[in-house]
């Protein structure tokens, strides 16, 4: 090898050896500056700036710690990156601040023109709402539902600033995304507007999940039949029977015999259990075990029912062992608002199979009733030791002689 070729690749090496070790060093300042801007305070990233003065990230940051600067530092970030869609809201925010709302939205509007996702079009809607412009609030807040974060409990608060009406902020952002109804009707119950919330759920039931949305909406049912609001709950009920995301009967009370397991629902049967006392559903209906030890007084099973004003017969057949005459067992008809007690049976005990039958009527005050079996220690009487099977109940409509 002639010596000018032996110099050609030493030279080669060289340069190479020191491209590595270039490489090397711009690594090690990239992760340096990295670890500096970590650290999260002034001097920190001011060091880091000044290992990689051109990521817009570190300068972004830095203006959230220097007030003074924070302008400069937010212009520069831009510089760096225009597609900084947050540097572009942060430094809209501030000229804002300082009485420049013209500069405020040009810079609010290109943060929207680079980023569609939610953050610019919610701060776009804040802004509008500020400059008391209400049509560009309401575009902006509709669109910032359109494509919605994690959480945008924030932006239907803003809307119920605006107008404290459900029925004007569905019509004008809500859609069809099951993630925005769903936080939607969270928002409306927790602002109790729970027959609005009731309408909203109709979109879950179109659009949304049987096994993700149905507990909140029977949780929804419950809530509406606690406030006595008749229409939305049984609206609402009888919408989750439609689209199957509940099985029901169509007898009143639901459920009748106890075939089935209770869903957590007022419109299916409530079975508390109770020290000394335990009922489930079983194959000959409805079993209840009493041990001598149960509550004084306790509810045994329960189901909202909704009756329209009128005159009606529930008949039961039961068949009790060990429970003695007069012991305080017994069926209720009870308005749901008031609490009056509309109807009772005589109490149940009878050794042998019996069909009994009560007869009570409705008035028009009455929305929701529930039929309820309750054990009522009766004065004089030991707590009682035995077994009740509940076979079937029925309320039907009683025609008048």
């Amino acid at each position: 090898m002639s010596r000018f070729r032996r110099f050609l690749v030493i030279g080669l090496r060289i340069v190479l050896a020191g491209g590595c070790l270039w490489g090397i060093w711009s690594s090690w300042e990239v992760a340096r500056a990295d670890y500096l801007f970590r650290k999260d305070n002034a001097d920190a990233i001011r060091a880091a700036i000044r290992l990689a003065p051109d990521d817009s990230v570190y300068y972004m940051r830095l203006a959230q710690f220097d007030e003074d600067h924070a302008r400069a530092l937010l212009e520069t970030s831009l510089r760096l990156n225009h597609y900084n869609a947050q540097a572009d809201i942060e430094l809209g925010l501030r000229y804002e601040a300082d009485g420049d709302p013209s500069q405020a939205e040009k810079l609010l509007l290109q943060a929207a023109f680079i980023d569609h996702t939610y953050l610019p079009r919610w701060s776009l809607a804040n802004f509008y709402l500020r400059r008391d412009n209400l049509h560009a609030f309401w575009m902006w807040a509709r669109k910032a539902a359109e494509m919605p974060a994690n959480d945008i409990g924030a932006l239907f608060d803003l809307c119920w600033r605006v107008s404290p009406d459900p029925d004007e902020i569905t019509s004008r952002i809500l859609n069809d995304n099951p993630d925005v109804v769903r936080q939607y009707l969270s928002f409306l119950v927790g602002r109790g507007q729970l027959p609005a919330a009731a309408g909203a759920a109709i979109r879950l039931l179109r659009d949304g999940s049987a096994e993700a949305d149905r507990p909140p909406l029977l949780s929804l049912v419950n809530k509406l039949v606690a406030a006595n609001d008749a229409g939305p709950a049984i609206s609402l009920w009888h919408q989750l029977i439609q689209h199957q995301w509940v099985v029901a009967d169509q007898t009143v009370p639901n459920n009748a015999a106890f075939a089935r397991d209770p869903q957590p629902v007022s419109f299916d049967w409530t079975l508390p259990s109770y020290p000394g006392l335990h009922s489930w559903p079983g194959p000959r209906g409805l079993e209840t075990e009493f041990t001598g030890k149960e509550p004084e007084s306790c509810t045994i099973a329960e189901q909202t029912i909704a009756l329209s004003p009128g005159n009606y017969t529930l008949t039961y057949s039961y068949h009790a062992t060990g429970i003695p005459p007069e012991t305080g067992i017994r069926w209720q008809i009870v308005d749901a608002k008031s609490g009056a007690v509309l109807a009772q049976s005589p109490d149940l005990s009878s050794n042998s199979p019996q069909q009994m039958a009560v007869d009570f009527s409705v008035g028009p005050e009455a929305s929701l009733l529930r039929l309820r079996l309750l054990y009522q220690r009766a004065l004089g009487t030991t707590h009682i030791s035995g077994t009740l099977e509940v076979a079937s109940t029925s309320i039907q409509t009683r025609r008048q002689k």
